[in-house]
């Protein structure tokens, strides 16, 4: 199954894409057919996202090209994100390989859906890309086994982890640069795991710069795959279904080159997970007094 969810007049809804046409079919809340919220239905298992789920692909199409894409999870109670996950980002970066995952959080108050602008602020000139394959939990859990943790994960979708690198490095803890508003970009559907490898394995993961490929590599790449961070992380934190785990980037990023690349005002950044999706934001400068670009809690 492929889902996303979408906004249209005002109101949020979700659509499931036909396997056969490629084709939308949803419906949004108000509408007698429409059989609830995305992050309700999952929190309430996966048995009830499957009916909703086929209850919307029996509602009209829905034409992309006239909604506003919503991220595929509206509250996640967690985000945890991975650093140094993949060898050749780790030596870019000049630190030794850890032996223990990498592990830092983003606030919901930063993530912004496909097709909306990452915003580029101006504190600092060094917002840098970074192309992640995220992981959304279906089913919550603490001290997870290896051989179940697959079985925690609903499906997988695309992140762009984007960072202030000049905010990142003041201090030794990465808090503040990887959580500006509007900078973590996550989308455009969310894929069930039944429909890719286990694990979200041997995918081409790349990310695009206006047009340029500047990240190349494979999820098979991971020195953590999705098991051991699963793992890892419920050995001390209690997983909840709709969180997400933004499982790492690749070698590339505009901060390890030279001279250095960094996103810029009327850039776009793309960043394609192979069966997955095409995720694709502007970047767009931000006045201080700017409004925050996340979904109030009561959406």
């Amino acid at each position: 199954m492929k889902l996303l969810r979408f906004q249209s007049a005002g109101h949020n809804g979700w659509a499931v894409c036909h396997p056969a046409t490629g084709e939308w079919h949803g419906t949004t809340e108000g509408h007698g057919a429409y059989p609830g919220d995305v992050d309700d239905l999952l929190r309430q298992g996966r048995a009830a996202l499957d009916a909703a789920a086929a209850a919307m692909a029996r509602q009209g199409a829905v034409d992309l090209a006239t909604v506003q894409l919503l991220a595929p999870v509206a509250r996640p109670a967690k985000i945890i994100c991975v650093g140094l996950n993949y060898r050749d980002h780790t030596a870019e970066s000049g630190f030794v390989q850890p032996a223990y995952p990498t592990l830092f959080a983003r606030f919901n108050s930063s993530v912004i859906a496909h097709g909306a602008p990452l915003l580029h602020s101006p504190l600092s000139d060094s917002l840098d890309f970074e192309g992640e394959l995220v992981a959304v939990i279906g089913t919550g859990g603490s001290r997870i086994a290896r051989e179940d943790a697959l079985a925690h994960v609903l499906g997988y979708s695309v992140f762009n982890d984007a960072s202030v690198r000049e905010y990142q490095f003041k201090t030794p803890q990465w808090t503040m640069g990887k959580n500006f508003d509007g900078t973590g970009a996550f989308g455009p559907c969310l894929v069930t795991a039944d429909e890719l490898p286990p694990g979200a394995r041997g995918l081409l993961l790349e990310t695009r710069l206006n047009g340029q490929t500047v990240q190349s590599a494979n999820t098979d790449d991971m020195v953590f795959d999705i098991e051991s961070l699963i793992v890892t992380i419920s050995e001390a934190i209690t997983l909840e279904a709709g969180d997400l785990i933004v499982a790492g980037t690749p070698a590339g990023i505009g901060h390890a080159r030279e001279p250095r690349l960094y996103m810029r005002p009327g850039d776009v950044c793309e960043v394609q997970i192979e069966r997955i999706g095409l995720l694709r934001n502007p970047v767009h400068a931000v006045a201080a007094t700017a409004p925050l670009p996340f979904e109030p809690a009561t959406a």
